[in-house]
């Protein structure tokens, strides 16, 4: 898999094609999306914590520096021909659909693995009712069997 700032700088330069060919923003709508989830990549690499053996501490500092500050200037330029071609209201609007989504789709994944964790609970406990019953069941056969077989 390529890293984000390749796949970044790809998308980056589909925009530019584009836009210079004279396409809509909307035609590039996928290319806008790659571009933005390969900066958010970037600007998540350059905050995480990375133990890496090959790169020197420094080196790394710089590696990731240069990849925000090239993802930032990308995500500028892209605000610049979003507010140039629909205006400064399309990107603010644009900025808190993003944010909605974003929280929707958190919102959904909370959700989801509460219901993950919930039908594990109630298989949980059926198993352990099951077991239960079966020990209860298998203690009264004992004692069913053992007064069979005691001479009387």
């Amino acid at each position: 898999m390529a890293d984000p700032i390749t796949i970044g700088l790809a998308a980056f330069s589909a925009i530019k094609a584009g836009v210079a060919a004279g396409k809509e923003i909307q035609s590039l709508a996928g290319d806008i999306g790659s571009l933005w989830d390969s900066i958010e990549a970037i600007k998540a690499d350059h905050t995480k914590k990375k133990s890496r053996k090959i790169l020197s501490v420094n080196e790394e500092a710089m590696e990731t520096f240069i990849a925000k500050k090239q993802a930032e200037d990308m995500e500028n330029q892209i605000r610049e021909l979003i507010v140039n071609t629909r205006g400064l209201d399309a990107w603010h609007e644009l900025i808190r659909l993003r944010v909605q989504i974003k929280k929707d789709r958190v919102a959904a994944e909370k959700k989801a693995k509460a219901e993950r964790k919930e039908t594990l609970d109630t298989i949980l406990i059926s198993l352990l009712i099951l077991a239960g019953v079966s020990i209860i069941g298998l203690f009264f056969w004992f004692i069913i069997k053992t007064k069979q077989e005691s001479p009387a």
